[in-house]
């Protein structure tokens, strides 16, 4: 009835206990109730059993989990507890005496945040009674026993595919069976991190190609794509997302969030709290982001080679935003958060990408009779942008909250843009979604397919126009015009031929009866765009325009902008043109104007003219900001006919590259030397110049100053490091001065 067996065998109860249960078992002789109220008062003698320590065994599971590549776990003396949703993991309780299961009572406790509840699923208490050799095959908290080794149980949790992520602790609370009111409380005061799991199928970030894994997972190094849509341009990326700080970092970011911890288990409300969390506009995100090319109380974005030291600066700051970031710099840190979390992702750029500020699906821009921009339009509220490129993210995971089908890769932004139910992020909107139109599903879905569908519209202005301006032109088919990410199965140093287009994920072709159902759709669920598309279309023109793309321009060479113009019609054609050059930022926005010209000429029946303005480098070398970008206008009216025309077009001043070369023999805990090779391509001095270098388990983020460089010299300059790890790695440096920003080189290669 009482165990009374196994209780005097104990060694637990004093001589008086042993007597008493000895009494228990004269039945007849002594009346049970007042044996039973003796016997618990022996009982409430008795200490409870007391825990001395917990082992974890990190590094023997973490192969199985997949955590084997974290800093935390493969190089630390102690190593942290990193566990994946949807796995088992061991651990030992060490108690002061042999355990009990009938005498003493265990129960072992998981916590996650403030005010851990088990009703919120924050707490769960999982007793040592009667339990399990095995885990059942359950998705909950379940606890198995695997043995016990003299005052040591052996013991096997499962972690549930749906557990919040971050960091959990563990408590165990002891007491004597049948008192309650006397107990023991352990708390273990080490950190268990808990991520998603993407190779679990109960997982909801679930991925089923290895190969992605291995990228969007697994790879530390990868590239983000710059530059113009005829010449995208690759900068090579650290993410370091198994390194020492980055997991911590992460979680702090998560922790400094309105996400609440009972929400943290869903990869969609995670993957939006870190797009919110990414930039500092309205909190203390992780990066303040700067557009205007003065960051002298800060870090260039073009100086960054990786994120680890944007998070080690984050951390230790006591999460004080960094200074400064621009989009592909929010993307690159977002790669290295969701990936230490376990949540698929990859950066995304986007060549042409509208900014609809008024949720019209167009962008307009309005110039004035003489052909020259007006900036935020004539009441100065319109501030509708094209970026020549934009940076994002895409992210894996189910998306339950939306109908069968949508799932996939979902776009989240960090680069704070327009205010999203009140706070500064974008997303997660599923690709799918954004493709077909459909505008109603969450999150931030019409602002996502504006950025790859958004028409561009021109006016001019027209004293004839009741409202005072024409429409110029609509182009339909300039925004989105590449969408770019790296190749999953491809790793290049050198050249981009690792870039993936993934345009075709995001839209459909373009003038295709598919694209054109999904524009009608976006439509139907925006009432703005309904007003825009309701302007009627032109008359038919009888002069044709073409302006010639400019593919890419070496820094330091002189350009032409050119204007084809043939006269289709029958009659002369009086022509006025404004060709115009400026330097802008990625963003639109435009820096400073370079050169223009205007022209009147007639055009014969069926004759062609070529119009061209030439810009040299004496006139465009000091004004040149931030990616080296030059954007160009063309504007033409033909007098007989009022026909209008306005074209634009971007492109960018190619840098040259920096050239890295490593020892041929590179071992652990060897020390190895890398030359870097650059060369200054123009007859200009290059001032205040730099360089940063960093390479996972190669060497830690080093910025140096470096001397100025002559008119087109060349110069060396040497890195010695001494390796922490092996395989494969790589080694990013960047170069930069007051004349030419973000000159960039990598190498990757075996470290044995």
């Amino acid at each position: 009835m009482f165990a009374q067996k196994e209780i005097l065998t104990s060694g637990v109860l004093s001589d008086c206990g042993r007597r008493i249960v000895w009494l228990a078992q004269k039945q007849s002789e002594t009346s049970l109730s007042s044996v039973e109220a003796e016997y618990r008062v022996a009982l409430y003698k008795m200490e409870p059993i007391n825990v001395t320590s917990i082992t974890f065994y990190p590094r023997e599971d973490a192969k199985r989990h997949r955590t084997d590549e974290y800093d935390l776990i493969s190089i630390a003396e102690t190593p942290t507890a990193i566990y994946r949703r949807g796995l088992n993991f061991k651990f030992d309780v060490n108690f002061d005496r042999p355990f009990n299961e009938q005498l003493d009572v265990v129960r072992i406790s998981f916590s996650f945040g403030p005010n851990a509840n088990v009703t919120k699923g924050t707490r769960v208490v999982l007793p040592m009674l009667h339990l399990q050799k095995e885990i059942p095959k359950m998705n909950r908290w379940n606890l198995a026993f695997k043995g016990k080794t003299n005052n040591t149980v052996h013991l096997q949790v499962h972690v549930p595919a749906l557990a919040q992520v971050g960091i959990w602790f563990c408590s165990i609370q002891t007491n004597i069976s049948g008192c309650r009111d006397k107990r023991s409380d352990f708390k273990f005061d080490d950190e268990i991190y808990i991520i998603f799991n993407p190779w679990s199928r109960e997982d909801s970030v679930y991925m089923p190609k290895t190969s992605d894994l291995n990228e969007y997972i697994m790879n530390e190094t990868g590239k983000v794509w710059v530059g113009s849509f005829n010449n995208p341009k690759s900068k090579k990326w650290i993410f370091g997302q198994f390194d020492e700080i980055v997991l911590p970092a992460a979680v702090f970011l998560l922790e400094k969030s309105d996400l609440p911890h009972s929400d943290r288990g869903s990869p969609i409300l995670v993957a939006r709290a870190i797009s919110a969390l990414i930039n500092a506009n309205d909190d203390d995100g992780l990066l303040v982001g700067k557009w205007d090319g003065e960051y002298s109380d800060g870090t260039s974005p073009f100086d960054w080679t990786g994120s680890t030291a944007i998070m080690d600066e984050y951390f230790r700051n006591g999460g004080q935003p960094v200074k400064y970031g621009q989009c592909w710099v929010y993307s690159a840190a977002t790669v290295s958060i969701c990936r230490t979390l376990g949540i698929p992702c990859r950066s995304v750029t986007n060549y042409i990408s509208a900014h609809d500020t008024n949720r019209s699906l167009t962008v307009d821009k309005f110039f004035d009779i003489f052909g020259e921009l007006i900036e935020n339009g004539p009441q100065g509220d319109c501030n509708d942008t094209c970026w020549n490129f934009h940076v994002w993210n895409d992210v894996w995971m189910n998306r339950p909250d939306l109908p069968k089908g949508y799932g996939g890769w979902q776009i989240i932004d960090g680069t704070p843009q327009e205010l999203s139910g009140s706070i500064y992020c974008c997303g997660p909107a599923s690709v799918e979604a954004v493709k077909n139109g459909e505008v109603g599903f969450l999150y931030d879905t019409p602002f996502v397919f504006s950025e790859v569908n958004a028409d561009i519209c021109h006016y001019q202005e027209d004293e004839e126009s009741e409202w005072g301006f024409s429409r110029l032109s609509i182009n339909r088919y300039h925004v989105g015009r590449k969408i770019l990410t790296k190749h999953p199965d491809l790793n290049d140093d050198v050249g981009d031929s690792d870039m993936f287009d993934v345009t075709s994920i995001y839209k459909h072709p373009e003038g295709s009866e598919a694209e054109k159902l999904a524009v009608a759709s976006a439509i139907k669920g925006v009432t703005k765009a309904q007003e825009h598309y309701s302007v009627p279309p032109k008359t038919v023109d009888d002069v044709f325009f073409d302006l010639i793309d400019i593919d890419t321009v070496p820094f330091g060479e002189d350009f032409y902008v050119e204007v084809h113009i043939k006269n289709n019609s029958r009659q002369s054609r009086s022509i006025t043109t404004n060709l115009s050059a400026t330097s802008v930022y990625y963003t639109g926005a435009t820096a400073e104007r370079l050169k223009a010209a205007r022209g009147s000429f007639v055009v014969n029946p069926g004759k062609t003219e070529i119009i061209k303005l030439k810009v040299n480098l004496s006139e465009y070398m000091y004004k040149l900001v931030d990616h080296n970008l030059i954007k160009i206008y063309a504007i033409a009216n033909v007098k007989e006919t009022r026909q209008s025309w306005c074209e634009e077009d971007d492109f960018v001043l190619t840098k040259p590259e920096l050239n890295i070369k490593v020892d041929k023999d590179v071992r652990v805990g060897q020390t190895a030397t890398a030359v870097i090779t650059f060369s200054n391509p123009i007859h200009i001095p290059l001032t205040n110049c730099k360089y940063t270098i960093e390479g996972h388990g190669l060497i830690r983020p080093k910025t140096v100053d470096f001397r100025d460089v002559n008119p087109n010299e060349t110069v060396t300059f040497k890195e010695t490091f001494v390796p922490t790890l092996s395989k494969q790695r790589t080694l990013v440096c960047t170069f930069s001065s007051k004349q030419v920003e973000g000159i960039q080189g990598s190498t990757s290669f075996t470290v044995s």
